[in-house]
């Protein structure tokens, strides 16, 4: 049976210039979509959020640039929240997917150094 899941992700990134960036979201997302084996249709749409001090470039238009599955994809990017103490240089995104996985199943990615943010769920 399939089901509609929401997939969490995350990377940070040492330098603002765009090709580190678009590296980074580059990883952060073919890393989701391998690890949790998902083929174009399964996606429904993905959600990027960074925080405020990137400024090199939307996540979502690299990864759009960059990976052949998420043509025709909705992609949305967003500002995080400027919160005291969060990581900065970071990138987030959510992916909503259809998949016959059970929650309990889904691959988490977190790389660099966001894998602090969820140690729970995060599998790098």
């Amino acid at each position: 049976m399939q089901s509609v899941r929401a997939i969490r992700g995350a990377t940070t990134v040492d330098l603002d210039e765009f090709e580190h960036l678009a590296d980074r979201v580059e990883a952060m997302m073919r890393a989701l979509i391998t690890l949790n084996d998902l083929d174009p249709d399964q996606l429904i749409s993905v959600l990027f959020s960074a925080t405020t001090d990137i400024h090199a470039a939307f996540p979502a238009t690299v990864a759009r640039a960059r990976i052949a599955e998420l043509a025709g994809v909705p992609l949305l990017d967003m500002a995080e929240l400027e919160i005291n103490g969060a990581l900065p240089m970071c990138v987030r995104v959510m992916v909503h997917a259809t998949t016959s996985r059970a929650r309990s199943e889904i691959v988490h990615v977190y790389l660099e150094g966001a894998a602090a943010l969820r140690p729970d769920v995060a599998r790098s």
